[in-house]
């Protein structure tokens, strides 16, 4: 592994390839604040290498051999391997080459108060949250979310304190390169099966990384989820609990929800009331979101009345029950949903959402995980008055013909009367013939399928 420290300046010249990714071009502006001369590429042009052109980095487009023009250190992306014609390039010249999570983790070892949020679901939220939670209470954080925040501007907020925050995802077990002070686990589930065995396996890299919290660091974890009651015991550090049904340290009570599902609660902490919350975003499962953040805003230093002040201005992130626009009286949203266990958290905010039929399109993401859990997604959408389910999004996959929507359908309890299109186009036209005024037409999943919604919003 190797050592890179931001302050030393040791290395002069990085270079990224997949720069325009989420996390990549997040580290990028780092880099940039920081003085490192950054290069990179992408296989297309995109707004996130435009701004980081404009702030100065050095944007190739495609990835070739030539691209890698002397540069004292390489990071990659989880999805560039090593056959990608610069890595080639880059070990013929004996360059250095560290991967995303790697170097992220490098990055986080300036801070004193570094943040990660891990947990299957809800961590793109529960960090943007909690990172408006510490910039409205002055803690000027170093931000990373996985979504277009338009409170900071985007995906990145260069902070100048020593609180940094980010999204800690376990895939392929990259958390594991992670220094936090603060941890969170929001929930643990079956996911990303292509590289997990099992939950057994899933669980374990969760305990190694709970392990990774110093002693006089603090773990915060949600009690009400099984799995993760089992792995938190391997924590030498401080656990800080929270939960709406099982006995925890901090405790949502008293929810109810407005006419929009929005949610407001009471938290009671060690049996006292904390304070009254009241959220702009939909949901129970926003609910558990909002109290991993508020637990971790108080461990940070923040009292309950400036948190409870702050948190209704957080409005939502991009692809998260984002509402896209209206056409025909009709209110067209978006979210990231590619899980069951989302997928039904996501109908259950939109049956909260004043609507007159709620139409149901999903993409499944990734062959692998349709496969992996295909009789739990053809049990998610019974909240659903009508159902359509187009093609999976292979992602970082290549088609086997083991599974297929199709599958997925023919699954499905027929009384839903489920249809399987192929073409956003075939669905576009369908749904928008079919449309009434209250009706609600949710998008979801985290490939393309905004497209659908968009293109029935064009259609005006």
């Amino acid at each position: 592994m190797i050592s890179f420290d931001l302050n030393e300046h040791k290395i002069h010249h990085i270079h990224l390839i997949g720069i325009g990714g989420i996390s990549m071009s997040a580290i990028a502006e780092i880099l940039l604040s920081h003085g490192y001369h950054v290069s990179g590429s992408d296989i297309s042009d995109s707004k996130l290498l435009r701004k980081l052109k404009e702030h100065g980095a050095e944007i190739f487009i495609g990835h070739k051999e030539e691209n890698i023009q002397n540069p004292d250190l390489v990071v990659y992306s989880a999805a560039i391997k090593c056959i990608n014609p610069e890595r080639v390039r880059a070990k013929q010249l004996n360059i250095p080459e560290i991967d995303r999570a790697e170097m992220l983790g490098q990055i986080m070892k300036k801070y004193d108060k570094a943040i990660a949020v891990a947990g299957s679901h809800g961590k793109t939220t529960t960090t943007s949250l909690l990172s408006l939670l510490m910039e409205y209470g002055n803690l000027d954080p170093t931000i990373l979310v996985g979504g277009d925040l338009e409170d900071i501007g985007g995906n990145i907020k260069i902070g100048k304190s020593h609180h940094f925050i980010t999204e800690a995802c376990e895939y392929v077990e990259s958390f594991l390169k992670f220094f936090p002070f603060i941890a969170v686990i929001l929930n643990i589930d079956e996911d990303h099966l292509d590289y997990y065995r099992d939950i057994e396996h899933i669980k374990e890299a969760f305990r190694k990384f709970v392990t990774l919290v110093p002693k006089e660091g603090f773990l915060v974890a949600c009690n009400d989820d099984p799995q993760v009651r089992e792995i938190y015991s391997s924590a030498a550090c401080k656990i800080v609990t929270y939960g709406i049904k099982t006995s925890a340290d901090f405790m949502a009570k008293d929810i109810s929800f407005n006419k929009e599902g929005h949610p407001s609660f009471t938290v009671i902490c060690q049996g006292e009331v904390f304070g009254e919350f009241h959220l702009s975003i939909p949901g129970l499962h926003n609910v558990y979101n909002a109290l991993a953040s508020i637990t971790a805003s108080h461990l940070l230093g923040l009292d309950g009345e400036t948190i409870s002040r702050n948190i209704p201005r957080y409005k939502g992130i991009h692809r998260r029950f984002d509402l896209l626009g209206e056409v025909k009286g009709v209110k067209i949203i978006d979210d990231y949903a590619h899980h069951p266990v989302e997928i039904k958290a996501t109908l259950e905010a939109a049956k909260q959402y004043p609507h007159r039929k709620i139409w149901a399109i999903f993409q499944p993401h990734t062959y692998s995980r349709t496969k992996a859990l295909l009789k739990d997604f053809s049990r998610a959408f019974d909240v659903a008055d009508q159902t359509i389910i187009t093609d999976i999004y292979a992602a970082r996959e290549s088609d086997n013909g083991e599974v297929n929507s199709k599958k997925l359908v023919e699954l499905m309890d027929p009384k839903l009367g489920a249809l399987y299109m192929s073409s956003f186009e075939e669905i576009i036209d369908y749904i928008y013939d079919r449309l009434e005024p209250g009706d609600l037409v949710l998008t979801m999943g985290a490939g393309d399928v905004y497209k659908i919604g968009e293109g029935l919003l064009n259609k005006k």
